[in-house]
C-alpha cells in the first residue's frame, strides 16, 4: 500500500530484455529489504536484488501490457515510492500500486500559482471531480473530467518534485483510479449481473441521493 506521495525521482540504469528493471537512486533504499515493495511510476514493483545505489525488480507480462513499461528507456526519470508502515502519515490517498490503464498527457497550463494538466483516457468511468487519482505514482486531485479526459491542478511543489516537469505532451503515464469509487460499485451492484446496475433511479430507491 502506498500514499502517492513520490519520495525519490530515480532512474533506470537499465532494463534487460524488459524482464529485470534497474533503477539507479539512494533515499528508497534505507532499510530496503529482500521482498519489499518499491512502487516505480505508480506500480507496486518486489525488490529482487539491491546494492549502495540501486536496485532490481523482475517484470510481468502483465506489467508490461497495462503500463508504460515498456517504453521505459536507460537514463530515464522515474517517480519512486516506499510501501507504507503502520506508522506513516497518510499524506495522500490510498494506493495500491495496481495500475488501471494508462492516459496520454494532452498539454500543460502554467498559471500563477499553480499548473493545469490535462490527460487523455479511454475510460473516465471511476474518475470522479474533486476524487483523487495517481498519475504515475503521484497522488493528485481531478479539477475537472469529462467522458475522454480529465483535468489536475498541480501545486508547484508537487510539480517540480516529481516527473511531471519533464513529462512531455504526447508522453503515456499510468494511471490507478481510487479503490473506493470500484469497492462501491460492487457493493451497490446486482450480484446476478456482472455490468453495473448502478443509475440515479437505483440510488435513490436504496436511500443514498
Amino acid at each position: 500500500m502506498f500514499t502517492g506521495i513520490i519520495e525519490e525521482i530515480g532512474e533506470i540504469k537499465s532494463f534487460r530484455h524488459n524482464t529485470v528493471l534497474e533503477v539507479s537512486c539512494r533515499k528508497v533504499l534505507n532499510d530496503v529489504k529482500l521482498g519489499d515493495s518499491i512502487a516505480i511510476n505508480g506500480v507496486c514493483q518486489t525488490v529482487v536484488e539491491f546494492g549502495q545505489n540501486f536496485f532490481k525488480v523482475e517484470v510481468s507480462p502483465e506489467t508490461l501490457a497495462v503500463t508504460n513499461f515498456s517504453q521505459l528507456k536507460a537514463g530515464e526519470k522515474i517517480n519512486l515510492e516506499r510501501a507504507l508502515t503502520p506508522t506513516s502519515r497518510m499524506g495522500g490517498h490510498i494506493v495500491q500500486g495496481h495500475v488501471d490503464q494508462t492516459a496520454s498527457l494532452l498539454k500543460v497550463e502554467k498559471l500563477d500559482n499553480f499548473y493545469n494538466l490535462y490527460f487523455e483516457t479511454s475510460d473516465t468511468k471511476y474518475i470522479v471531480k474533486k476524487g483523487s487519482i495517481t498519475v504515475n505514482g503521484i497522488s493528485l486531485t481531478v479539477a475537472d473530467v469529462n467522458e475522454t479526459c480529465f483535468k489536475t491542478a498541480v501545486i508547484p511543489h508537487t510539480f517540480e518534485n516529481t516527473t511531471l516537469n519533464t513529462t512531455k505532451a504526447g508522453e503515456v503515464v499510468n494511471i490507478e483510479t481510487d479503490i473506493l469509487g470500484r469497492y462501491v460499485e460492487k457493493f451497490l451492484s446486482p450480484q446476478d449481473n456482472k455490468k453495473s446496475k448502478i443509475s440515479m433511479e437505483f440510488l435513490r430507491e436504496n436511500g443514498f441521493v
